[in-house]
């Protein structure tokens, strides 16, 4: 991808796919995020601004610029919004809970917000908003809490992180792109 005067020379974004880990290397041999990038990411330090388990997909972004990545990632500084598949009957009650929030071993796990889009089965699609991202948060959040009709942990089944702030994911799966300088200073605006 040609890097051109309108691109952003401190943020790139890469549509993330299931199945490969956010490291610079994996001593398992698993395929990492850098396999996906050009060459020139790894050797020029281009750094992910948070993480994504390996089962999950959507935006990650990439820094060289310690104090952009430190600002995205603080908690309470930059929403982070996900759409997922839970295995179970989301109730207004689950709802309720993940706002106020639900003790973990991490910590409190919660979300800003949380909106049904549908269901499929016993599956419910939720768009769910957070400003901080302890490790696994929003799947440990979600099995902390049960499915009523059959007394299990809901579990989240499919999450894909589609904004930072105010960027879009807006590229096909296993694709990147440099965001424009318009996009960076609208995202780092009020953060920096």
């Amino acid at each position: 991808m040609e890097r051109t005067l309108k691109n952003s020379p401190k943020l790139l974004a890469l549509h993330k796919p299931k199945g490969y880990v956010v490291t610079r290397s994996d001593e398992l041999g698993r395929k990492t995020v850098y396999d996906l990038l050009p060459d020139w990411a790894f050797e020029n330090g281009w750094m992910p601004v948070g993480r994504l388990d390996m089962d999950s997909k959507g935006l990650l972004l990439f820094t060289t610029d310690g104090k952009i990545g430190d600002a995205l990632t603080r908690p309470g500084n930059c929403k982070k919004v996900y759409e997922i598949w839970v295995r179970g009957y989301v109730t207004d009650e689950h709802i309720a809970a993940a706002k106020k929030g639900v003790e973990s071993k991490q910590g409190l796990l919660k979300a800003l917000s949380v909106e049904k889009l549908g269901t499929g089965g016993a599956k419910t699609k939720l768009r769910v908003v957070i400003d901080e991202g302890k490790n696994r948060h929003i799947r440990r959040l979600f099995g902390a809490l049960k499915d009523p009709k059959f007394s299990t942990p809901l579990k989240v089944l499919d999450l894909k992180r589609v904004r930072i702030g105010t960027f879009d994911l807006d590229i096909e799966s296993g694709q990147w792109r440099f965001l424009t300088k318009e996009e960076e200073k609208r995202l780092l605006d009020g953060l920096i």
